[in-house]
């Protein structure tokens, strides 16, 4: 019997896969990577792998033969069977598969901050927002598909107890957007803080006046006055590397003495502002408080169901 050291590393790199991904299931930590939404396909995953990795175990001890060659149509075998030597390329496969299995394990996942706002342009992102909004709306309206019920969809603010749907039916959602339409006190959970916020930002004069309640980090830019600051969520559609920043310029005479990325809860009420030519809503802040950054500190867009 002969044991084959290539062989072994593939199949440790095989469970060090299933194991981190298991790892990550297991600590909360997947949804700092990716859509909860995905989750199953990422479990699916961490099985396959080890199941590669216990078909990978039956390759490490081989019956060594002596004078042993393979020919396919009287040429020389030049395929490897997983024990012939070291080279730059198989050291280089080999890194690119262990590098992330390094940071995995060793490396805690770090939330995106104010740094990433300010990298994807802050300010000029939340002012053109409005514009994107009604290009969405024009795209998705249909007057066929409105829901005829008034009756408001209640979700309570607690989240630490509440398992939200990833997807809704047109009706559950226009229900849900009718809630934000008819309430004076607004409450912008994670679940319907995205649909809100899309809500707010195409009709701002709608909603001004209104009492909010939300919670955010903190972001500065470079030109704001000294009472102002930007709560700011990102919002993960598949995973962090197509993260988009929301939020609302917001006023209070505290705001100097907050440093950014602190996370804090505020209420306040809802005005109109102009920024870079563009309307937006501002929040007057009446009370605040600081708070932990949440255990889940990303927001999810609420899926339609097509069917």
């Amino acid at each position: 019997m002969k044991f084959n050291f290539q062989q072994s590393t593939r199949a440790i790199i095989l469970f060090a896969f299933s194991a981190m991904l298991f790892k990550m299931h297991f600590t909360g930590d997947l949804t700092k990577y990716i859509n909860p939404k995905y989750e199953l396909l990422s479990q699916s995953a961490s099985v396959l792998f080890l199941i590669l990795f216990f078909i990978q175990l039956t390759r490490i001890w081989t019956v060594k033969e002596q004078g042993h060659q393979c020919h396919h149509d009287d040429h020389a075998c030049t395929h490897d069977h997983g024990d012939s030597n070291f080279n730059t390329k198989k050291l280089l496969s080999y890194g690119i598969l262990i590098f992330p299995l390094i940071t995995g394990f060793l490396l805690p996942p770090k939330v995106l901050d104010a740094s990433i706002v300010d990298k994807k342009g802050g300010m000029a992102i939340l002012s053109n927002q409005k514009k994107s909004a009604q290009k969405n709306e024009e795209t998705n309206s249909d007057p066929a598909e409105q829901a005829d019920s008034s009756e408001p969809i209640e979700h309570s603010t607690d989240q630490s107890n509440l398992d939200f749907p990833e997807e809704v039916s047109q009706e559950e959602y226009d229900k849900l957007i009718q809630k934000l339409e008819q309430s004076p006190n607004i409450e912008m959970n994670d679940y319907v803080f995205s649909p809100y916020y899309e809500e707010i930002s195409l009709d701002v004069n709608r909603y001004k006046g209104r009492n909010i309640t939300l919670t955010g980090f903190v972001y500065k830019e470079e030109g704001f006055e000294q009472n102002q600051l930007v709560l700011s969520r990102f919002l993960i559609t598949h995973c962090v590397a197509d993260a988009s920043i929301i939020g609302f310029l917001s006023e209070f005479s505290e705001a100097a003495s907050v440093e950014e990325d602190t996370w804090i809860e505020a209420t306040g009420v809802l005005d109109v502002t102009t920024y870079a030519g563009n309307k937006l809503p501002i929040i007057k802040i009446t009370d605040w408080k600081k708070i932990n950054e949440p255990a889940k500190p990303y927001l999810y867009p609420v899926n339609i169901k097509i069917l």
